[in-house]
């Protein structure tokens, strides 16, 4: 499912215009970024935790030559998921 295909399923959800769920989608999806941009995390009870964790600096190789190179620190966002949202996805295995 894609954004998109998000906003439409919400839309039919709920019968609210699919112009204010794409609003609503967009604005939810900026504060999330805008928080972890800011160094804190977000929490969604039963459903998960995004976060920012840092990976530490590191020697890696260039594939192409070989050449020892220099990565440098680097912060990435990371997302784990909930207890009931495991709970839910196991329910389908």
């Amino acid at each position: 499912m894609n954004k998109s295909q998000l906003i439409d399923a919400v839309s039919k959800k709920t019968n609210l215009s699919r112009t204010h769920i794409k609003c609503i989608v967009k604005t939810i999806l900026t504060i999330i970024v805008d928080t972890l941009k800011d160094g804190k995390s977000v929490q969604l009870a039963g459903f998960g935790t995004f976060k920012v964790n840092s990976r530490a600096a590191r020697i890696g190789r260039n594939p192409q030559t070989g050449e020892t190179i220099q990565i440098s620190e680097k912060k990435i966002p990371t997302f784990t998921s909930g207890k009931s949202f495991k709970t839910e996805i196991e329910k389908t295995l």
